[in-house]
């Protein structure tokens, strides 16, 4: 922690002075409520604090009219100025400006996000452990001599003795936590990465890099905590958080929203999308875990449902069960046996019997809105037989007074009985101030300091019926092209094109552009005839550079939401595309440049949104596949080839080979759905 808070003071410095070079000089007569007279400072040519700040006060009091006296005091009010700017200035870490500051901060946040999310449990450990065996041995410190103990007195013999029995025991039931701390040790001993391996870990890992960075640094106070009255706010801020069960960093406004939600019981957590819901809740689940809670229930549409599965797995210590599918009925007995955390949809939340359970978890819930649904029946009942509830919903509610009031009244009757319409009529802030009980929304802007950045969301989905068939009889054929877009052949019944909708419709509810690339064209006609053709595009081959810069720019140009589709070979040079912050892949690309290139359009200088990146993928099929296959030379990419000037010419040299990635997947499902076929060559154009 020392060297990445030396290293940010650094970077904050620097930052400082870049921004005192803009801050005129009468901001000093401000600072002292116009008792310095700075008119000589100008007149001799000083325009800025920050050129006030590179003299010297000897320096200043050289100059016509000043004395010793004043020049102190105009350089104290400079000084008082740039540590208000140090403290204030927000810190980016800009992957295009590798200065030496940032690279040496980059290379201090690497080593401790490199150790991972038990660092912050291992310091707890090693603090405790640390303050018992004080106590311990100070009063175990008499039985070291005998002739001591023979002349001490009983009680403080007995006190000796027990203090011995208890660092006997404690070291007997240690092993867990002596490997804990000899392995985080271990990783802190490690000699600092090469700048150029930090840039690329950051590159792939930044929101890890900027949680940490948020952790040490501190974060605004104000804007991630909503409009919530000072006495809710003192009530979260008092709510502790266990991380017992938790295997991830929160950012400060992660925490608030968690704690929100514990200590409100049963609310509604609006975040915009990206922010992090889901990590938020299974913050309120481990501390649940941590305090005697057994059983919880995740509902979800059927879209996200693997995503919670594999969310809960890989940030916690929850046992999870997908109550979906074949074998719902067996895991829905070892919930109930050994409990965890149960995932089911909406659509058959109602085939489940209440039961008593420590958290309700509703994603996307404002897909509960309209009460008559068989979906909201089943959660208003749900709701009504679990003491404590949360609803995720990235859809603001500001202007949906009746929706928002149906949501309120599963979590607070008497709360969504006592809201109006006029509190709507009011703003913003008069409603966000009337729900402050049961509804905490906030923002990008508000609380991510370091846009632009990126969030990189791998959106997994299972194969429908009719996918599978398809997806098969691809496979049969030795068909890899044909795989690959076996998920959108059923446009009916396609899983991925429904969480695509999904995806769409809650950037529209959120005013954001969106980007769908696909390699292929025909996914593309797709995808556009689900929006019923309200979608600018597609950008291909076929078109010329001067009509691909039309529809760029008439997207552009469009008033709030919008959709551009693009094969990602088209779209993934030379547009720019910034003013796009979703970015939706429809499949994984066989060379990663090609996908790196492609979200790139969008994520460049001019970007003023944190873009996210979705990407489809189904599960245990040809996508997962090729990630495993490609994980490494996408790593090589990054770390060597984004960088270069040469990028597009040498990225052919970390990629693999479309012949061989295809021969190799197509052998591999057909062994494993015991299908034959001889696998055919991929066709160079879609």
């Amino acid at each position: 922690m020392g060297a990445v808070r030396r290293a940010l003071a650094d970077v904050r410095a620097e930052l400082a002075r870049a921004e005192l070079a803009s801050i005129p000089v009468s901001r000093i007569k401000d600072v002292t409520d116009g008792r310095l007279r700075i008119g000589t400072l100008e007149r001799s040519g000083y325009a800025t604090v920050g050129q006030v700040l590179d003299a010297t006060p000897y320096r200043l009091q050289l100059l016509p009219g000043i004395g010793a006296q004043t020049a102190g005091q105009v350089h104290a009010a400079a000084r008082q100025i740039a540590t208000a700017v140090e403290q204030a200035v927000g810190v980016r870490l800009d992957i295009e400006h590798q200065d030496r500051h940032s690279t040496e901060l980059v290379i201090a946040l690497h080593r401790l996000v490199d150790v991972g999310p038990e660092l912050p449990r291992a310091l707890e450990v090693a603090r405790t452990l640390g303050t018992r065996l004080d106590r311990l041995l100070r009063e175990a410190r008499p039985a070291r001599s005998r002739l001591r103990m023979l002349f001490m007195g009983g009680e403080r013999r007995g006190q000796a003795h027990a203090a011995l029995a208890s660092l006997a025991e404690l070291l007997e039931d240690a092993r867990e936590t002596r490997l804990l701390l000899a392995q985080t040790t271990a990783d802190l001993l490690r000699p600092a990465v090469p700048g150029i391996e930090a840039w690329s870990d950051f590159e792939l890992r930044s929101a890890e890099y900027y949680g940490l960075l948020a952790e040490v640094a501190g974060e605004p106070v104000v804007a991630d905590r909503g409009a919530l009255p000072d006495d809710l706010l003192a009530k979260v801020d008092a709510q502790e958080l266990d991380d017992t069960h938790r295997r991830v960093s929160l950012r400060g406004y992660q925490s608030f929203g968690a704690r929100f939600a514990l200590a409100q019981r049963r609310v509604i957590l609006g975040d915009e999308m990206g922010l992090g819901k889901s990590v938020e809740a299974i913050a309120v689940l481990a501390h649940l875990k941590a305090r005697g809670a057994t059983h919880f229930l995740v509902v979800c549409p059927t879209s996200v449902l693997v995503n919670w599965v594999r969310e809960i797995e890989s940030r916690s210590t929850l046992a999870v069960h997908p109550l979906h599918g074949a074998g719902r009925d067996a895991a829905r007995q070892e919930w109930a046996r050994r409990g965890g955390v149960a995932v089911t949809t909406l659509d058959s939340l109602h085939r489940l019997p209440v039961t008593e359970v420590g958290l309700l978890v509703v994603d996307e819930a404002h897909y509960v809105k309209n009460p008559q649904t068989k979906r909201a029946k089943a959660v208003a009942g749900w709701c009504r037989h679990t003491e404590r509830v949360l609803f995720l919903t990235g859809t603001p509610m500001e202007n949906r007074v009746e929706e928002f009031r149906t949501l309120v009244s599963y979590l607070q009757p008497d709360l969504a009985a006592r809201l109006r319409g006029g509190d709507v009529v009011a703003g913003a802030h008069a409603f966000r101030k009337a729900v402050a009980p049961a509804y905490l929304r906030r923002n990008q802007q508000d609380v991510l300091t370091e846009l632009p950045g990126r969030v990189e969301v791998d959106e997994w989905v299972e194969f429908s019926g009719d996918d599978l068939a398809a997806y098969r009889q691809a496979v049969a054929e030795g068909n890899f092209m044909a795989m690959r877009r076996a998920a959108y052949a059923a446009h009916d019944t396609s899983a991925k094109l429904k969480r695509l909708l999904e995806l769409v419709a809650d950037a529209r509810a959120n005013g954001l552009k969106v980007i769908v690339f696909s390699y292929f064209r025909d996914v593309l006609d797709v995808v556009r005839t689900a929006l019923n053709g309200r979608a600018h595009g597609p950008i291909s081959g076929s078109l010329t550079a001067a009509r691909r810069q039309e529809e760029v720019d008439a997207f552009t140009r469009a008033k709030g939401h919008a959709v551009l589709l693009s094969q990602v070979q088209a779209g993934g040079v030379g547009l720019n595309l910034q003013a796009a912050s979703v970015v939706i892949m429809c499949e994984p690309q066989v060379k990663p440049s090609m996908e790196a290139q492609a979200v790139a359009r969008a994520h460049r200088m001019g970007q003023v949104r944190t873009v996210q990146v979705h990407r489809l993928l189904s599960v245990d099929a040809v996508d997962q596949r090729m990630l495993d296959i490609l994980g490494t030379k996408a790593e090589l990419f990054d770390a060597y080839a984004r960088r270069s000037d040469l990028a597009e010419s040498t990225a052919d040299a970390v990629d693999i080979s479309e012949q061989s990635l295809a021969r190799q997947i197509v052998e591999e499902e057909q062994r494993r759905l015991a299908l034959t076929g001889r696998p055919e060559q991929p066709d160079p154009q879609p």
